[in-house]
């Protein structure tokens, strides 16, 4: 059986993905930058999530042509 966590804490999941401080990582909450999960009061972000949307972001990313 695999024990690993399907979740992280609002904090920790800006802090391991992204660098983020506590207040930076509520607020990218907030405005929906990080997907999620609400049991009631407490909030916790999906990994499986924020993984598929960060490889969206990345396949998105590499397909935009930059200007030079």
């Amino acid at each position: 059986m695999n024990t690993d966590p399907k979740t992280l804490s609002v904090p920790e999941a800006g802090q391991i993905y992204f660098g983020m401080g506590r207040d930076a990582a509520y607020n990218a909450a907030k405005r929906g930058d990080l997907p999620v999960i609400r049991f009631g009061r407490l909030l916790r972000v999906s990994i499986p999530a924020l993984e598929r949307m960060l490889e969206a972001q990345v396949i998105q990313g590499a397909e935009t042509p930059r200007s030079t």
